[in-house]
């Protein structure tokens, strides 16, 4: 699949000051480290430029965040060399490092090494008030987004649409991401669409507060403790009420955010990379920037990595770290 990324270069302060990196100089040639993220509209998008921004320290390490279509396309990309690291879904990253799941029948992704656990991500299920949609089996019959192909959503909105009874030929699907759904629900032509990242997305936050109102669907009962029995990765989640205008509480369900990258890359590069993300600056950064930030914590850091193994310079940090024996 031919992923569609679109580079975005990370602010950087350029200047002798900012050479050092956490007090890490890096040994090899100066480094060149792209981070694939997702839509704009999307959260990893922000957050993986928050991070560039704050691990950067030119010019031995030029860090950059890049648009994308989400987990899958990240994937191929660092495969293909046109990403050095990437935001994964935890059970897309599990699925590639292993050649199961979606990845069944295609060549595993042995290269794949984890960097951290970042935050998790909740399953939105958005709809219009207007389409008096009350609960995932109301969709039949409906104009849903299921996002575009290379992303972790599309395989979420697949599985838990397929849990609960309804499949894709039981609703007229479009494959949009969530800023092109949003602004399709504003004049009908879209009736709902699924979005799984951190909250509050940008795209859902706009379509709340100057649409028409929304809701958010309940991923709950039987259908979503099944799913979760048979993806581990899937927890029980809540999106508080007042993330998005005029919507109460939503219990859903949650997957992990993974930073991954390559084998390929060295360890010197990895260290350093992986010692920013804890630094002071980066967590300065992380906390002001947005409001997923303040749960992309150091102690949550190894959290669900079990499926891909670590990375061997983020490794050494986190046995600097006290982290890991």
């Amino acid at each position: 699949m031919q992923s569609k990324f679109t580079r975005r270069t990370a602010s950087i302060a350029l200047g002798l000051g900012a050479l050092a990196l956490s007090g890490v100089a890096l040994a090899q040639a100066p480094a060149f480290f792209r981070i694939g993220t997702g839509g704009t509209a999307g959260t990893y998008y922000p957050i993986g430029g928050l991070i560039a921004n704050a691990i950067s320290a030119p010019p031995q390490l030029v860090s950059t965040a890049v648009a994308s279509n989400g987990s899958v396309a990240n994937v191929n990309a660092i495969v293909g060399g046109a990403a050095e690291s990437g935001l994964v879904q935890a059970d897309v990253a599990f699925w590639a490092y292993s050649g199961t799941g979606v990845y069944d029948g295609k060549p595993k992704v042995a290269e794949l090494r984890s960097i951290a656990n970042l935050y998790p991500e909740s399953v939105h299920l958005v709809v219009r008030k207007a389409s008096n949609v009350k609960s995932v089996a109301d969709l039949k019959g409906k104009k849903v987004s299921l996002d575009e192909p290379g992303s972790g959503t599309l395989l979420n909105a697949k599985a838990i649409l397929a849990a609960f009874g309804v499949g894709e030929k039981d609703i007229s699907a479009e494959y949009l991401k969530p800023n092109q759904a949003a602004e399709k629900m504003k004049d009908g032509s879209v009736d709902a669409f699924f979005f799984t990242g951190g909250f509050p997305a940008a795209a859902i936050s706009e379509l709340a507060s100057t649409g028409s109102g929304i809701d958010i669907l309940p991923i709950t009962g039987a259908a979503a403790e099944k799913l979760a029995k048979e993806s581990p990765f899937f927890s029980a989640d809540e999106i508080p009420a007042g993330t998005y205008k005029d919507v109460g509480a939503v219990k859903t369900i949650a997957v992990g955010a993974h930073w991954v990258t390559s084998a390929k890359i060295s360890n010197d590069t990895v260290y350093a990379v992986t010692k920013g993300l804890w630094s002071d600056k980066t967590r300065a950064a992380l906390d002001a920037g947005h409001a997923k930030g303040k749960a992309i914590r150091k102690e949550t850091a190894l959290a669900g990595l079990q499926g891909v193994p670590l990375h061997p310079g983020a490794e050494k940090f986190y046995k600097e770290a006290g982290l890991l024996k």
